[in-house]
């Protein structure tokens, strides 16, 4: 499997001896027993099979941990398995690490597993599932506490990159253990680096560090895990020393703090891919015609008006002028050096004139009305990049309403389908593209796991017919090209838009040195003094 992008080093800012930091350096000897720090994105839960969002994801991996774990560039590594084979082609046996206690002391074992594989499609309300992670698996066998083999339909080499996705929680939390209790902390019971005592929604998280835990224990004894959505906020508690780290470094701000005395940046090319998700069903509520009249079908149905909106927007001028350079333009969702990434698929040429010309073809000379709704605090500058994209459209003739609010109303009116045109992001932490694949642009099927995810209703026989392919091909490199062609066949549908692949950015106090992740979360007991 080529390997994914290296990340960068956290960068040192080299001062002379003349020059006084601004801030104070932290030592060894003197690093404070607590973590002050800062994200973003605010978790909606606790629980760590409620959504499929990488705020929740990030949270929950310091609480949790999953049978497989993923290392900063995205590859493998064991954690509560010791090991994994592929005992024959429709069974994976899971070698479990021995010694290892949840945080009320209880012993992990296979019983564990199995109640997390069977409670994770049965979480209610769950706006995005963890069931594409789960629903291979067919049938569980405990050989004993420590082995357990999981059987599947038929040959599917991915089981551990999916297993590296779902948290193990304890099997006594009872039959149906509710995301309230998680949030609450009764149920917050996992075998991870952090205890949880306390989450205020939208606040903070409070942590304290798990003594007892079985890997490499985290540098901080407390966490305070605060939730600071404005960019310039952000950036002030950074600044001000009320907080000693921060994630999502705004784009407008990573020249100046590259220079700054007492200000350290590390940063990584990501696996998050931003795009845009077009409503195919026959009627939509939010487009109208050129002067707000009511339409009889939904423009987005016909494949060159989609054709004509992926190439009215300038990715190159996305990416240098409102994300700063922090961002590579795409027409897929792999970044460029990972696996399943296709060379021959460039971002979509920007060419105003022939999307005219492809509206006309379509029926729709004048264009008409659409309203584009997107988040507002959720990706690297999401409500200018959605703002631009509207100006793009509306110079084709396509006018253009940019409806920006909080993620958390968009996740709800994206899952209800109350919506035309979107904007969302993909985050990768599996390394590869299947999930991404299946979820997003996978033909809806609960039973099968696919199309979890996929609000669009996009369908297409033949891209679920090579993806079905690629999910029961072994050998690495022939999945890859099965996925490639998957890939090809979504873009030439325009079953997605592609925009671009963020970059992360991080930015810390002097006296703190950090891991970057790839997959963009951020992780207290990746921080460290010193």
């Amino acid at each position: 499997m080529p390997s994914l992008p290296t990340p960068y080093l956290s960068r040192r800012l080299l001062l002379g001896a003349a020059l006084a930091p601004a801030l104070p350096r932290l030592s060894l000897a003197q690093a404070p027993r607590t973590l002050d720090l800062a994200v973003s994105a605010p978790p909606s839960s606790v629980d760590p099979h409620y959504y499929t969002l990488t705020p929740n994801n990030a949270l929950a991996a310091h609480i949790f941990d999953n049978l497989v774990h993923r290392n900063a560039q995205g590859r493998l590594v064991p954690a509560l398995a010791e090991s994994w084979r592929l005992v024959d082609d429709t069974t994976w046996e899971f070698k479990l690490r021995q010694g290892v206690t949840f945080h009320n002391g209880q012993p992990f074992t296979a019983a564990d597993v199995t109640y997390t594989i069977d409670r994770v499609p049965r979480v209610l309300n769950s706006p995005g599932s963890f069931a594409v992670f789960t629903k291979a698996i067919r049938s569980m066998e405990v050989v004993n506490p420590h082995l357990i083999r999981m059987r599947t339909a038929g040959i599917y080499p991915l089981l551990p990159a999916d297993m590296s996705q779902v948290a193990i929680i304890w099997h006594g939390l009872g039959e149906n253990p509710a995301t309230g209790d998680f949030n609450n902390g009764k149920n917050a019971i996992g075998t991870g680096p952090f205890r949880l005592i306390a989450f205020r929604s939208g606040d903070r998280v409070e942590l304290e560090r798990n003594e007892g835990y079985w890997g490499n224990k985290p540098a901080w004894q407390r966490v305070n895990y605060r939730i600071i959505t404005n960019d310039g906020a952000r950036v002030a508690a950074l600044k001000a020393g009320d907080v000693g780290f921060i994630d999502a470094v705004p784009t407008s701000d990573i020249a100046r703090l590259r220079t700054e005395r007492g200000i350290d940046i590390s940063e990584t090319v990501s696996l998050r891919s931003v795009y845009l998700r077009t409503d195919l069903r026959p009627e939509t509520p939010y487009v109208a015609g050129p002067n707000g009249e009511p339409m009889t079908r939904n423009p987005l149905v016909d494949l060159r008006v989609r054709q004509a909106l992926n190439i009215a927007i300038n990715r190159p001028a996305i990416a240098d002028r409102i994300m700063s350079g922090a961002a590579i333009p795409t027409g897929q969702f792999m970044p460029p050096g990972t696996y399943g990434h296709v060379p021959d698929l460039a971002p979509p040429a920007f060419d105003p004139d022939r999307a005219k010309k492809l509206l006309a073809e379509a029926g729709y000379p004048q264009g008409f009305t659409v309203t584009l709704l997107a988040s507002n605090d959720r990706y690297v500058n999401d409500a200018q990049v959605a703002q631009s994209i509207g100006q793009m459209w509306t110079r084709i003739g396509v006018k253009t309403r940019v409806d920006t609010m909080p993620f958390s109303v968009v996740s709800q009116r994206v899952a209800r389908y109350d919506n035309s045109i979107s904007l969302g992001g993909w985050a990768n932490s599996s390394g590869e593209p299947s999930s991404g694949l299946r979820g997003l642009l996978g033909t809806r099927d609960m039973e099968k796991g696919w199309g979890t995810v996929n609000r669009t209703g996009y369908s297409s026989p033949q891209f679920d017919a090579v993806l079905e392919r690629a999910m029961a091909t072994v050998d690495d490199e022939a999945r890859e090209a099965l996925m490639q062609e998957a890939t090809r066949i979504a873009a030439r549908d325009v079953g997605w838009i592609p925009l671009h692949v963020q970059k992360n950015v991080w930015a810390m106090r002097q006296g703190l040195t950090h891991t970057p992740r790839a997959d963009e979360m951020t992780l207290a007991q990746d921080v460290r003094p010193g």
